[in-house]
């Protein structure tokens, strides 16, 4: 796969892929270890959702003793910027401004949070 677009993740496949970038590198074992206690997944699952991931060029593998080791193949901030701008092009055509008010007004952003929004938005 090349580095280009990607294509898209399930929200099963997100959540694997959140888990090996806060590793930075893990095996099957320790990503289903890491699984939230109520997720009822398999190991088996985990496994085929790391493969997945592997084919669709966001995570690649090395072999460590008898096991894959999964380490990052994109950058997260290149996989937020897509799924994002992807999110905005689909449900506001374009423009992230209705996606800021909604999260403004249903996300709970604190009035430091918008600070730091305005700040970023003057060096802009």
């Amino acid at each position: 796969m090349t580095r280009g677009k990607r294509p898209a993740m399930s929200p099963a496949e997100t959540e694997i892929l959140r888990l090996v970038w806060q590793s930075q590198e893990a095996t099957v074992q320790q990503v289903f270890d890491a699984m939230p206690p109520n997720r009822k997944v398999t190991y088996v699952t985990v496994a085929t959702l790391l493969r997945r991931l592997e084919e669709k060029g966001y995570l690649k593998h090395h072999v460590r003793g008898k096991a894959f080791v999964y380490t990052p193949a994109a950058k997260k901030e290149d996989v937020i910027r897509r799924t994002i701008g992807d999110l905005v092009e689909r449900l506001f055509g374009g423009n992230p401004v209705p996606l800021m008010q909604h999260l403004a007004q249903h996300s709970g952003i604190t009035d430091e949070d918008i600070e730091r929004l305005k700040e970023l938005t003057k060096k802009k």
